[in-house]
């Protein structure tokens, strides 16, 4: 039977039933019989309420701007009825029985967790309650441990895939690792997370592909663990074949949650360098990989989905691969301009020079592949995806467009990643 802890946070009765507590507290911590409540507290409270959530959403979209697109107009609807909720039970707090205040206060707070639960089913970030309790447990284990030095790797003769000799061991373990790393550089990066999958753990050891992986901002590196459900989806995969899974190592681009260095070696640091030096060269060093280009891939969900399009065509001899899970039309800080400014000192042709949709339209990338992942619902990237699969077509890229029917949510990353691992693993030699 399934247990109460999957059942899902996104979809049926868990987010709906969520909605309809909120509207009934709401309307009770609005009703009172009280002549003066109506004409003066509760008109006051509902406005004064509007007022900070547009004030603040104005602030947010256009005076801070920590992301180019706007707030997404539910959050803006569910941050105010979260805070009419708290608002009414304070007001309330001045009058009445004791246990009515304290009620109505619970009422406050069940609405506010409503909200989350809204926010949460929009973004799909925890599909259900127990990937919610996985971002408070520790099933992390050493990278020492877990990638100790190989005592034999497995050969693959030429024109042969690593399923042709791959011999499931008797002693293969059920699932893979996951292991936080910091990777140095000469950008400060947050630690990575690195996945093994099972076949790792075996000797002699295949020479696996790699992933380097990247969350959207904001954003942190264990979003992917955490939210992606990296390791679920691996482990899955690795069983339906035999422990073969590729290595993932979810890397930072961003080095805070709200910052956007966009990928490039700017005034806002050497993001570019780091993925396409340090990261690699750590790997190959650290790991035992598949070093063919085209073992590699690059993969990201939004502004992570941007970056790998950068890397892609900025670094074709690392990355033969590239996974785009919504990427933006070009990296942005909000415009053209407030991006020049910000990261190339209002020189123009600095960023010109290092935009991939510019370098697709002078270049062409013929060994290079790659999948644009798009939400039929994502008003706001849709279209824009579908210029950068036109722009890499054109640039002669083997690519590959697949459009899901989500918006520009998890839900879109987790099933467009994994999605396209059967591609990967054929595109990378691994099977057929």
């Amino acid at each position: 039977m399934l247990s109460p802890l999957d059942l899902s946070l996104i979809h049926g009765p868990i987010p709906a039933a969520a909605t309809v507590a909120a509207a009934l507290a709401l309307t009770y911590l609005a009703i009172r019989k009280n002549r003066t409540w109506w004409t003066r507290v509760l008109p006051i409270v509902l406005a004064a309420c509007v007022v900070v959530v547009l004030g603040l959403t104005f602030v947010i979209d256009n005076v801070w701007k920590p992301w180019p697109e706007p707030l997404p107009v539910i959050l803006t609807v569910w941050a105010g009825a979260a805070l009419t909720a708290l608002a009414l039970a304070a007001a309330r707090l001045r009058s009445g029985r004791w246990y009515g205040r304290v009620f109505g206060v619970l009422l406050a707070l069940g609405v506010a967790t409503s909200a989350v639960v809204a926010t949460n089913a929009h973004f799909g970030q925890y599909p259900s309650m127990r990937a919610v309790l996985d971002v408070f447990t520790n099933n992390q284990v050493e990278l020492n441990e877990a990638a100790p030095p190989p005592s034999g790797v497995v050969e693959v003769p030429a024109g042969k895939k690593l399923a042709d000799v791959w011999k499931r061991p008797d002693d293969l373990p059920d699932k893979g690792t996951v292991s936080e790393v910091p990777i140095p550089g000469v950008f400060p990066a947050r630690p990575a997370w690195v996945y093994l999958p099972p076949a790792y753990a075996t000797t002699p050891r295949p020479k696996l592909p790699v992933i380097v992986l990247l969350a959207g901002q904001p954003g942190h590196p264990k979003h992917w663990i955490d939210g992606g459900r990296v390791v679920d989806n691996l482990d899955a995969y690795a069983r339906e074949h035999d422990g073969l899974a590729p290595i993932v190592v979810v890397a930072d681009q961003l080095g805070a949650n709200n910052a956007n260095p966009l990928c490039f070696d700017s005034a806002l640091g050497q993001s570019e360098s780091y993925l396409a030096r340090d990261v690699p060269a750590w790997i190959k060093q650290r790991l035992t990989v598949d070093e063919r280009r085209e073992a590699w891939t690059i993969a990201g969900f939004s502004q992570g989905a941007t970056c790998s399009v950068q890397l892609a065509v900025r670094a074709p001899d690392v990355y033969g691969n590239f996974i785009a899970l919504a990427p933006q039309r070009e990296p942005t800080l909000g415009t053209r301009q407030d991006t020049v400014k910000a990261a190339f000192g209002g020189d123009e042709a600095a960023f010109i020079r290092v935009n991939p949709m510019d370098i697709l339209a002078r270049q062409r990338f013929p060994q290079s592949a790659g999948v644009i992942v798009s939400g039929h619902d994502d008003a706001t990237y849709r279209q824009a995806d579908a210029e950068v699969f036109e722009a890499c077509r054109k640039a002669g890229m083997d690519v590959l467009w697949k459009e899901l029917p989500t918006g520009h949510d998890w839900n879109m990353a987790r099933e467009g990643l994994f999605g396209s691992l059967p591609w990967f693993m054929q595109r990378t030699g691994v099977v057929r």
